[in-house]
């Protein structure tokens, strides 16, 4: 018999509708229930591709004797983090003060007023290595909410106090507000300290892409010239591409490395991380015009059509680690299986992907590049040699050669690649989460403005284009719901998905949401120079202004002001592994700041900055967008206009330089309003304006000339 979650739409909640354990879902019934029996709630969040989730499932929630007494003592409730990162951000954040450390599953101990006074994270079945069994942790926690009424209390009080008070970052102490160069390059020695200048990346085991850290990186490079940085970016990149974190075969990168190598990921795919590594490809791709970032954003980004995609055109959020309840099965082999599909060829596939009798990974295989050199690239298909970009570091056939001395040509990897491809196809699949997630697609379509800005693939601007209109159709609404923050397909009886059929969208928007769509609206008029997208930003933006702000501080609360199912609410301002809304926003202000002439928005992004110059100083791997912004607020800001006759070309021409600090606008698709665009022709030749500050220089007929401009100013 089903439990209250099987109603539910989120993928994560559905797992467990069958668990004999009765859970319910975050709402006014399991509260009120908590509250008229007086027991405490457990509350355990987790996401659909967590593997340690699916442990604790396998181990205590699907066994009767432990959900026994979870009934009896708890109001039992399940999260998915996804959904609700608002109450994971809450609930964490207790955790990690009561344990030292959090993750998922995250297992937290509520009075039935919603307050925190207990909890942990992953707990074994028994006793194991110092850490509780759950069993054993149940009873102790029950007895004391029992024995010891007036301690808990307390306690939950103490931690709740605790939460609102806490905002890493805000409560540092910060500089003048002053920002310059020198400051700048503070930031880049402090990052450059955690940076392994041997194999990529910052930090050690486990190491995560870290993209805000990348692209400050190119960006100090772009400005400063320096070697050091732009090395460690192209670097990290390098061997992400090359390592076991990317899927050699299928495109796509996995969430995070487990080792130091990048050789062996927790294997769940999620589209957040593709959307940002796609990102910080295609401005290396502009940079440097190195194939192996072209040809890596095309895999990466088929992998979220052929994978992620919904027929409206909608983004779902992640592909699982786990298939037949192991984790990475799907993606590893043995190398009698591969000697069996490519027969005499084997061998030298398996020297170019790591592949030995013994494995590289538990005892299995998971493909990697290991030699140092680009990966296998068609001539035919090579970019045109532009002096502009940086000398890509590959042989000038394009082709790599094996340990055994011999260069198997691009077809033929590709052959190899495609046998490989069927036999997987054959396997049971890691299990798709089908959410659709506003803020994640909203990345994912500025992934994919960016992604056309540099190959200039028309598919790329039709698929933003083509998610946008999703977006607005399935997941706009009133009031609160302004926009919805999560939303879901509707199935037939078979699980096919029912053209025409409707879904299901839920849960107000957060920050993280609004502040990414409103990037997503400016990626869109950059790439298509329709005016209706910046307009569309600036309303939303004055409606986050709105019913988000603090006023206090200028900065943003996570939660609209009328949400009032949560205890506190919290202001995030430190970049995790999706950019903090409180950072995207700062940075939308700042942009149509000056498009729209604004100067209290451009006051504002400055100042929220300048608050935290301090705390990106120490920490600039958990600030990276910041430290960004801070590039923005101390180099020239560019505002560049395509003014005339309507030109293909020469638009898409300027969307392929990178030149990270400006605006940009055509006047051939613009109403006359916006103040960049005052005077300058709507008819006519075709001619680019570099402006600063509204003043603007003579214009000139060709890109070179504009490049040479910037250069010079």
């Amino acid at each position: 018999m089903p439990n209250h979650l099987a109603k539910e739409t989120s993928p994560y909640l559905l797992q467990h509708a069958h668990n004999p354990v009765d859970w319910y879902p975050w709402g006014d019934e399991a509260i009120q229930k908590a509250r008229n029996e007086d027991k405490p709630m457990l509350v355990s969040i987790g996401y659909s591709a967590c593997h340690w989730c699916h442990v604790m499932e396998r181990e205590s929630f699907e066994d009767p004797d432990t959900a026994a007494i979870m009934n009896r003592e708890f109001v039992n409730i399940k999260i998915d983090r996804e959904e609700r990162p608002d109450l994971d951000q809450i609930y964490m954040d207790a955790v990690q003060a009561i344990a030292g450390n959090g993750g998922w599953p995250l297992n937290v101990f509520l009075t039935p007023e919603g307050k925190p006074f207990y909890g942990g994270t992953y707990f074994p079945p028994v006793n194991l290595h110092n850490r509780p069994s759950w069993k054993s942790v149940l009873q102790s926690v029950a007895s004391s909410f029992r024995d010891k009424r007036v301690e808990i209390d307390r306690q939950a009080e103490h931690l709740t106090n605790h939460i609102a008070g806490s905002s890493f970052g805000l409560s540092e102490k910060s500089g003048d507000g002053t920002v310059n160069p020198e400051l700048l390059h503070l930031v880049f020695e402090q990052l450059m300290k955690t940076a392994d200048r041997v194999e990529g990346g910052f930090g050690g085991a486990p190491k995560f892409p870290q993209t805000f850290s990348i692209r400050f990186l190119l960006q100090h490079f772009y400005y400063t010239g320096s070697r050091v940085a732009l090395d460690q970016a192209l670097l990290s990149l390098d061997k992400m591409i090359q390592g076991g974190i990317y899927d050699q075969l299928g495109g796509g990168f996995a969430r995070y490395s487990t080792d130091r190598e990048w050789l062996a990921p927790h294997f769940e795919k999620m589209l957040y991380d593709n959307s940002l590594l796609v990102i910080a490809l295609s401005e290396a791709f502009q940079l440097t015009g190195r194939e192996s970032y072209r040809e890596t954003i095309r895999e990466t980004l088929n992998f979220i059509q052929n994978e992620l995609t919904s027929p409206r055109g909608g983004f779902y959020s992640a592909l699982d680690a786990d298939s037949e309840g192991e984790e990475g099965k799907f993606y590893t082999w043995q190398k009698n299986e591969i000697s069996e599909i490519l027969g005499p060829d084997a061998d030298e596939f398996c020297n170019i992907y790591d592949v030995t009798e013994e494995g590289n990974w538990e005892g299995k295989n998971i493909l990697r590049l290991t030699l140092n050199t680009q990966r296998l690239t068609p001539d035919a298909e090579r970019p045109t040699p532009n002096t502009e970009r940086l000398t890509p570091d590959i042989p000038a056939n394009g082709q790599r050669p094996t340990n055994n001395g011999r260069q198997p040509t691009p077809s033929q990897i590709k052959i190899w690649k495609s046998k490989l491809m069927s036999a997987r196809a054959q396997r049971i699949r890691p299990q798709l989460d089908d959410k659709i997630l506003l803020g994640w697609n909203a990345l994912q379509i500025t992934a994919y403005c960016k992604a056309f800005a540099a190959i200039g693939d028309d598919t790329y601007r039709e698929a933003a284009l083509k998610a946008i209109r999703f977006l607005e159709e399935k997941m706009k609404g009133e009031g609160i719901f302004k926009f919805y923050h999560t939303y879901k397909d509707k199935y037939g009886s078979e699980g096919v998905w029912e053209h025409g059929s409707g879904g299901k969208a839920s849960i107000p928007a957060f920050l993280d949401d609004y502040a990414y769509l409103i990037e997503a609206y400016i990626q869109l008029q950059e790439v298509t120079g329709d005016s209706s997208f910046l307009i569309s930003a600036k309303e939303l933006s004055d409606w986050v202004i709105a019913h988000f702000s603090e006023k206090e501080t200028d900065f943003f609360y996570y939660t609209h002001a009328d949400q009032d199912d949560v205890i506190v609410r919290k202001r995030e301002v430190y970049d995790g592994a999706t950019p903090s809304g409180n950072s995207v926003m700062a940075t939308n202000l700042l942009y149509l700041g000056t498009v729209f002439d604004l100067p209290a928005w451009k006051q504002r992004a400055a100042g929220n900055a300048g608050s935290l110059i301090e705390i990106t100083k120490r920490y600039p791997g958990s600030f990276g967008v910041w430290a960004t912004l801070l590039n923005s607020l101390t180099y020239p800001l560019y505002e560049i206009v395509l003014s005339g006759d309507s030109d293909d070309h020469k638009h898409r021409e300027f969307l392929a330089k990178w030149i990270p600090n400006r605006v940009f606008q055509l006047t051939s698709v613009t109403p006359q309003e916006f103040p960049i665009l005052r005077n300058k022709p709507v008819k006519g030749p075709s001619r680019l304006f570099v402006c600063r500050d509204y003043a603007c220089q003579q214009p000139v007929k060709e890109l070179s000339e504009l490049m040479e401009l910037i250069k010079n100013s």
